[in-house]
């Protein structure tokens, strides 16, 4: 297999770097707005701007886990998911498509490491509920992976197949 053109490769890391500047400037905004637990109402009974800090994975998984070893492992985690993505950015993704969700994922994923690295912990402040139903806060980074993810999933479900001819 080829490995992509450099500007191909230069673009999907360009969208990764986009991806975690707008989640590092947002988390820093946030996190100076708003003291840690304050809450601004945006849309009443859907949507809050609150400040968390998240010691757990994407969504609030784990936060409760007071070990070190927990810690540690969100880490490697994160830095084994890093390299992972980074091969197959590097090696060259199947369409522009699955080129920009790899570079989605990157980017969310590196934003939320230099947090984890930084502050013990990752800075969630997007906070949409609805009546009784609350989701976790969440991020910015958060929400490049999920996008990131779910083009990947397009891609894999209804892409076109490596080596199909063009339209």
């Amino acid at each position: 297999m080829e490995t992509p053109a450099p500007r191909a490769r230069l673009t999907y890391l360009l969208v990764a770097a986009g991806a975690f500047a707008l989640d590092q400037a947002a988390k820093w905004l946030a996190a100076h707005a708003l003291a840690l637990g304050e809450s601004r109402r945006i849309v009443p009974g859907l949507f809050d701007l609150t400040h968390w800090q998240n010691r757990g994975a994407a969504f609030g998984l784990f936060a409760d886990a007071a070990s070190p070893a927990a810690q540690i492992f969100l880490v490697a985690f994160s830095g084994a998911a890093l390299a992972l993505v980074g091969g197959l950015l590097w090696r060259g993704p199947a369409t522009r498509l699955s080129g920009w969700g790899l570079g989605l994922i990157l980017g969310g994923a590196l934003g939320n490491l230099v947090d984890r690295l930084h502050r013990g912990s990752v800075v969630d402040f997007l906070d949409f509920h609805l009546g009784p139903y609350h989701w976790p806060a969440f991020n910015l980074a958060d929400s490049a992976i999920v996008l990131g993810a779910a083009a990947l999933m397009f891609e894999i479900l209804w892409g076109r197949r490596r080596g199909a001819p063009e339209a």
